[in-house]
């Protein structure tokens, strides 16, 4: 019996060092190293936009594989690539800077029109004008560390482009057809969700252009994230009904300022923290809800 014992204990502390020898292998996979993607394109030079050719690829981007190595061989993980597009000096510094993402591909086209609304509504160019703009792809791996450092990104060569010209976008948000808008929510100072009609002068929204409307208001600020959302709002088209609302995805995930609204999405604006007086801007160009305190 004691040499049965002994077999199994021997059999158990060899199996342990097995697994332990190969837990520290598995930990001792290191990064050693990359290539830096090379961009290229399907135009030189210049990118023709017309609402004529609406439709048509404006370009095509490419990439090559970064191939990423470790001491155990090439990466099998997903790599995520973004295509930075910004204005020719600003050096990918400009805050409007557009970020398109792309995973595993090495590859991105563009209808005119897609890009047209790029530079307009988010990079926020003017239209009518010829414009310089600047493109790279910056590769990385996330999550992914070796020992205690992160995999740096890789940062691919930099096109320029002259992009001869832009027009005037679609908005991104479809303006109301009623050509009002009206602030209701929570805040007593805004009426706690009464949706009346005819509004109160203080919650109606001044139109400023055909896609943008302002307001500015009072308001008492709280916790925006309370269950009762008594510190939240939304903005409808008509007075009185709750047909139609402009809103955002998520309150927990919505800046107070800047972030972006459709019509019936399925949450509620997050209001101020503090008390005063704010201008609400909401632009329909741009999709974007701007609040700034006065």
């Amino acid at each position: 019996m004691k040499k049965y014992i002994n077999k199994f204990l021997l059999l158990g502390l060899t199996s342990m060092l097995f697994f332990n020898a190969c837990k520290k292998e598995g930990t001792n996979v290191i990064f050693t190293g990359g290539n830096s993607p090379v961009l290229s394109a399907s135009l030189k030079d210049t990118i023709v936009l017309s609402s004529a050719i609406k439709n048509n690829q404006a370009i095509s981007f490419s990439w090559t594989n970064p191939n990423y190595q470790f001491s155990n061989g090439i990466s099998s993980m997903n790599v995520t690539y973004n295509l930075e597009i910004d204005t020719l000096g600003s050096n990918f510094s400009n805050p409007n800077m557009q970020i398109v993402q792309v995973v595993s591909d090495l590859g991105k086209s563009f209808t005119v029109d897609d890009l047209n609304a790029l530079l307009g509504n988010k990079l926020k160019l003017k239209d009518s004008v010829v414009h310089n703009i600047q493109v790279r792809v910056v590769s990385f791996i996330n999550p992914y560390t070796s020992g205690s450092a992160q995999i740096s990104p890789l940062t691919s060569n930099v096109l320029n482009f002259v992009v001869d010209t832009t027009y005037t976008p679609p908005p991104a948000v479809t303006p109301p057809a009623s050509g009002t808008l009206y602030l209701v929510g929570g805040d007593p100072l805004i009426g706690a969700w009464a949706n009346v009609a005819p509004a109160p002068t203080a919650n109606t929204f001044i139109q400023k252009s055909a896609t943008d409307y302002q307001l500015t208001v009072a308001l008492s600020g709280g916790d925006p994230t309370n269950s009762n959302a008594s510190d939240q709002y939304l903005i409808v088209p008509v007075a009185g009904s709750w047909s139609h609302k402009y809103s955002c995805s998520s309150t927990a995930n919505q800046p107070f300022s800047g972030g972006t609204f459709g019509l019936d999405l399925s949450s509620n604006f997050p209001g101020p923290t503090a008390p005063g007086n704010y201008l609400i801007d909401v632009n329909f160009q741009s999709g974007i809800i701007t609040v700034t305190k006065q």
